[in-house]
């Protein structure tokens, strides 16, 4: 810790920190227009100058560490005429059109020039003719930008898609798409929402309202498990109308990231039918005559709750493919690790210096982790090894070192990333035993992961403390998840390699939690479909399902993120519907609102009985995470070292597909959205063409657990190998078996 003074109050800073990050950490404001919390610094714009005994001049406050004994002043005489400079230099021939710009109302240049007093202009600089331009679902005015480079750095530093950079030219200088003509990225949005000024704006919501007008709602994004805090931007749509609209949606830019699916896929929500009544009344006898009910984990833990409860009372089966694969990992995992789950949360993820990913194409199963390991690469240094049978082309920017494995061989891969993990390690003899019986040549010739890259991986480790293994839905949903899970247990327990295990839905980890679920292989009548397939449908989904209920941004409830913690979110838009709290009602089980189940969960272990009234739902000044509150782990499960034996990987000859989906897609809420693409079609290398015997833009049939659908074929220039990708948000059923499928395409037109 180092000691030194900020306007005469005695501070001390922690290794590493700045100037100003000791000050806001304090509670000392200094201003600022360029700096970002969770960016290095762009030093651009000077505002947070200050002064320290002995220097000469002014010092950053946003890039300097402060040495023992400093005395800084934050604010002075001087400080204020070179923050009123700078504010006149950024104000130069900035066009005044506040009035009709969508930042105005909480716009940082419209705050510091009224914060400094500058209400003239004692000089100009010559017009320059700037022309807007339109980016799919960004648009940027370079005459409206102040150059802060905001965008730039958490492009390139946080979302890793290095996309833009600042073209250099005097007066002329602006923003440009990096190696292309136009944007070419995965659009999350976060340059919109880190631009302080109306430069960088969202192109369906430019002037469509003033900012003042929205209400905000509190919220978690509904597309995957990161659970990633956002605001529903909403209003009236008329002062006839009592209907509610989302404009936009919104994040705290400055701690926290958000993906295009949750910034541009919000209007997912349903609208009840004109006969609702009849549709209860139905769903009300489908439920009590139900044999199963089949349901999806994007569903509140309160809903998770109701359906255990209905089970328990009608002694139907409940199945949920996605959550209970999900229990049995955990399960399994936690009988080598000791721990009921796995204790690492995206924060920690971040801060690693060493990265291990399997089973998963990160960038598009789950952004949230991307965004962590690409922050973990661009400003910790960390080493990215990245094991996977289908390339990642959007991890190419921070992974160090990528290794194809066949499909199929996950189970063996792991073994061989434990073993080297676990060398040296002072391990019990049933694993010393156990490594040593394994076959490794015949592993590392059926999976295609020679010692050299298992070599490889440890030389680009060798420097890292603080190691974490991000295991995806590749290895939960795998024919050998059982021994899987226990394998990474072990690495978790007894290396010094954290595991990160990545849900697949919103609310996987709660559901799991929750219910008792069944497993879904019986051909039976009579069952009820909740989001999911069945043969009465009760969903939020589709407009054409049996019975209509309320989607997540219609609803108040909680679920458990990836980050394990229990998150509330609140109703964005209003349901003048039935819900399943109501079914629930008319079935006995008594509660007027559905968050009064909230308070049960505390009868389930992990959970708390608090009310849904009492959880926080926002960030601290510094960023901290004040939202639900901790799911409780248990740490000190007995442990069992039952390994077993690795001696029969799988072959996957012949054409082979990938279910994963594009960029910006998860399921059937972000295929009814109207900004983000819906376009599905299967991609493939020209390898894979051949080896398929297809042309660019047939299309096939292909079968998916036993349905068979039609999908046009494009070849994919940036695909390499023999495997397909195939997307599965548009299906209107859940995909939960192994992604990988041996499979016979049809070709049905040319």
């Amino acid at each position: 810790m180092i000691e030194f003074s900020i306007d005469g109050i005695t501070v001390k800073a922690q290794k590493g920190e700045t100037i100003l990050e000791v000050a806001r950490r304090y509670g000392i404001y200094i201003p600022t227009m360029c700096y970002v919390s969770k960016t290095t610094p762009c030093a651009s714009c000077r505002l947070c100058s200050v002064e320290v005994e002995g220097a000469d001049g002014f010092v950053l406050s946003c890039n300097t560490p402060p040495t023992p004994g400093i005395k800084v002043t934050t604010n002075s005489q001087k400080l204020h005429n070179e923050r009123v400079n700078i504010m006149k230099l950024y104000d130069v021939n900035h066009p005044l059109e506040c009035g009709v710009c969508d930042k105005s109302g909480e716009c940082d240049l419209q705050n510091k020039t009224l914060e400094f007093g500058v209400d003239t202009q004692n000089f100009s600089a010559k017009e320059q003719k700037r022309y807007v331009k339109h980016w799919n679902l960004i648009d940027y005015d370079p005459s409206l930008c102040i150059l802060c480079e905001k965008c730039v750095h958490v492009c390139n530093e946080v979302i890793g898609d290095d996309a833009i950079e600042i073209y250099f030219g005097g007066y002329n200088s602006t923003i440009i798409p990096k190696n292309s003509d136009t944007l070419d990225c995965t659009f999350c949005g976060e340059c919109i929402a880190v631009c302080p000024v109306g430069a960088l704006v969202s192109s369906d919501f430019k002037y469509t309202s003033n900012a003042w007008e929205l209400r905000r709602v509190p919220a978690i994004c509904a597309h995957c498990s990161a659970g990633c805090s956002l605001e529903y931007d909403v209003k009236h749509t008329s002062l006839e109308s009592n209907e509610d609209k989302i404009y936009r949606v919104k994040n705290n830019y400055e701690y926290k990231n958000l993906c295009g699916a949750g910034r541009f896929g919000f209007d997912f929500y349903i609208k009840p039918r004109k006969n609702k009544d009849e549709d209860f009344n139905k769903a009300v006898d489908a439920l009590k005559n139900a044999k199963a009910v089949r349901f999806s984990s994007i569903i509140t833990n309160e809903e998770a709750l109701i359906l255990q409860k209905l089970k328990e009372k009608f002694g139907f089966k409940l199945f949920n493919e996605d959550a209970r694969l999900t229990k049995e990992f955990y399960n399994n995992f936690a009988s080598t690790s000791g721990k009921s789950l796995d204790s690492v949360n995206l924060e920690e993820l971040s801060c690693s210096d060493g990265v291990i990913v399997i089973g998963t194409q990160i960038a598009t199963d789950n952004p949230a982790v991307r965004y962590a390991i690409t922050t973990a690469s661009k400003q910790k240094g960390a080493k990215v090894v990245y094991f996977h049978p289908v390339e990642d082309k959007l991890m190419q920017n921070v992974v160090n070192q990528f290794s194809k494995y066949e499909v199929g061989t996950e189970e063996g891969v792991l073994a061989l990333i434990a073993n080297e993990l676990l060398k040296n390690k002072e391990l019990p003899n049933e694993l010393k035993n156990y490594f040593d019986n394994l076959d490794f040549g015949y592993i590392e010739a059926e999976s295609s992961i020679g010692a050299d890259e298992i070599a490889s991986m440890s030389l680009w480790l060798k420097r890292s403390k603080n190691i974490t293994l991000v295991a995806g839905n590749d290895l939960v949903s795998h024919d050998k998840a059982k021994n899987i899970a226990k394998i990474l247990g072990v690495i978790d327990r007894y290396s010094d390699v954290n595991v990160l295990i990545v849900p697949k839905d919103m609310n996987t980890i709660g559901v799991s939690q929750i219910c008792e679920l069944d497993k879904d292989d019986e051909n039976l009548d009579n069952v009820v479909g909740y989001n999911d397939k069945g043969d009465f449908i009760i969903s939020s989904m589709e407009e054409n399902a049996d019975m209509i209920v309320p989607a997540i941004n219609q609803q108040e409830g909680t679920v458990v993120s990836i980050d394990k913690k229990v998150l509330p979110t609140n109703v964005a838009l209003r349901f003048d519907g039935y819900t399943l709290n109501d079914i629930a009602n008319e079935l006995g089980l008594n509660k007027e609102l559905t968050i009064e189940w909230t308070k049960e969960l505390g009868s389930i272990k992990g959970f708390k009985e608090v009310d849904f009234d009492s959880l926080e739902n926002f960030y601290g000044r510094l960023g901290e995470d004040i939202r639900g509150y901790e799911f409780d782990i248990d740490t000190d499960l007995d442990v069992s070292l039952n390994l077993d034996d690795i001696d029969d990987l799988p072959e996957y000859n012949g054409v082979v597909i990938y279910n994963a989906n594009p960029v910006l897609q998860f399921n059937r809420y972000t295929a009814k959205t109207k900004q983000l693409p819906k376009e599905a079609v299967l991609r493939g290398s020209k390898q894979f063409a051949i080896a398929a015997k297809l042309n660019d833009g047939d299309v096939v049939k292909v079968d998916i657990d036993g349905v068979e659908i039609k999908r046009k074929f494009e070849i994919d220039p940036d695909l390499k190998g023999v495997v397909g990708i195939n997307p599965t948000f548009d299906l209107d059923f859940e995909v939960n078996s192994y992604r990988f499928k041996k499979t016979k395409l049809e070709r049905v037109e040319q």
